[in-house]
């Protein structure tokens, strides 16, 4: 179970990595200068809208496998701990009346 929960722990890391360079990568709408004064042209290796495509989809993907493993990462974690509560180890608060009220 452990290596499990290593071998999703690395995949998480590396989606992280990935999805934060991907973004970076990406340009916003007309984030060009020819978008400044209205053009619609733009300098990219793979034409204004395969490179959009591309990075779209790979970031959407990127995005469902961090969310897959995240959730994985909490299930594997959950299982290997066992239950835990916040209240575990504490003992109750005595019992004690209430002060008088002064006159």
């Amino acid at each position: 179970m452990q290596i499990l929960f290593y071998f999703v722990l690395v995949v998480h890391v590396i989606v992280c990595l990935a999805l934060i360079l991907i973004v970076l990568v990406q340009q916003g709408r007309s984030a060009d200068l020819a978008g400044a004064f209205g053009g619609q042209g733009s300098q990219t290796a793979f034409g204004p809208r395969a490179a959009a495509n591309v990075l779209t989809r790979v970031t959407t993907w990127c995005a469902i496998i961090f969310m897959c493993t995240s959730i994985g990462l909490v299930v594997l974690y959950q299982q290997s701990s066992g239950t835990h509560s916040v209240l575990e180890g504490t003992t109750p608060a005595s019992s004690s009346a209430p002060a008088k009220p002064g006159k």
